[in-house]
């Protein structure tokens, strides 16, 4: 009984900061990490690996936590999110208040020890993470808030091996940046009348569902062309080409099964779909670099 209590514990907090997201992000840092090394010609590194790996959990939990945290009232007031843990008392504000900052602490702690660069800019991850909680109260443009904090995870890896800035791991942030804020776009339909109602801003409120699918469209457009420049800057093979392809098909795949008026599929073309888009796509762009 003590073992099924502490797992049903464990997995309370796993889904609080819903840890299964971060697969979106994940890969594209792998694919920083490992530009450095093929492409920058720079040593692999058992340490700088491992680090990457704990900035990106603890920014990352970081995030979903205070996100969790900040929005307790709004949550419980949506019959779709009543049942997060907070509003349905799984787990206290004050337990995810002291999450928050556990891994804020660890995570600038982390990149001190990466170097120094890192370690100046923790803050700056950390405001942009953190602060994407609050910004669907005074913009529409959260979504590319949100865009903006998970297209660090390439950059950020990059520069954990480098230190220095380089134009594809920028390239890859602005894929995931365009990537990110367009599928956010979708999840947000769902939510479209209750924001109205509580006086919340998103692309759905400000331009209604067929603007905002269409709005949509145009971020994954933007995104497929920062694919194809990336992979003509990175002179990848078929591999990296095949990759690419197959993301934009993704994307393809995900807007021909949201309608603005039919919603019912928005859960698979927001997990399913950009899940496998991302390890997909991190798959063949490694393959193609290591070869």
């Amino acid at each position: 009984m003590r073992a099924q209590a502490k797992s049903s514990y464990i997995n309370n907090y796993l889904s609080l900061i819903k840890f299964s997201h971060t697969i979106f992000a994940l890969p594209f840092a792998a694919i920083g990490f490992l530009l450095a090394i093929t492409k920058g010609g720079y040593p692999f590194s058992w340490f700088k690996m491992l680090a990457v790996l704990a900035c990106m959990v603890l920014a990352r939990t970081a995030a979903m936590a205070f996100n969790r945290y900040a929005d307790r009232a709004i949550d419980s007031r949506n019959p779709r999110t009543a049942t997060r843990e907070i509003p349905a008392g799984v787990v206290s504000p004050r337990a995810a208040a002291s999450l928050v900052i556990i891994s804020s602490v660890l995570f600038v702690v982390t990149t001190w020890f990466i170097n120094p660069v890192c370690f100046a800019l923790s803050p700056i991850a950390l405001l942009v993470v953190l602060g994407y909680s609050y910004t669907k109260r005074f913009t529409s443009l959260s979504h590319v808030v949100l865009g903006l904090g998970l297209s660090l995870a390439p950059i950020g890896a990059y520069l954990a091996v480098t230190g220095a800035f380089a134009l594809l791991p920028i390239l890859f942030s602005f894929v995931v940046l365009f990537w990110v804020s367009g599928f956010d776009i979708i999840y947000a339909l769902q939510d479209e009348d209750f924001d109205k109602q509580q006086k919340l801003r998103s692309i759905p409120v400000w331009m209604g569902a067929q603007g905002a699918l269409i709005t949509s469209r145009v971020l994954h457009a933007l995104s497929a062309a920062c694919v194809v420049w990336a992979a003509i800057a990175a002179q990848g093979g078929i591999f990296f080409w095949l990759g690419a392809s197959l993301f934009v098909l993704l994307l393809v795949f995900q807007h021909a099964q949201v309608k603005p008026h039919d919603l019912s599929k928005v859960n698979l073309a927001f997990f399913t779909a950009n899940g496998l888009a991302s390890v997909v796509f991190a798959v063949f762009v490694g393959m193609d670099l290591i070869i």
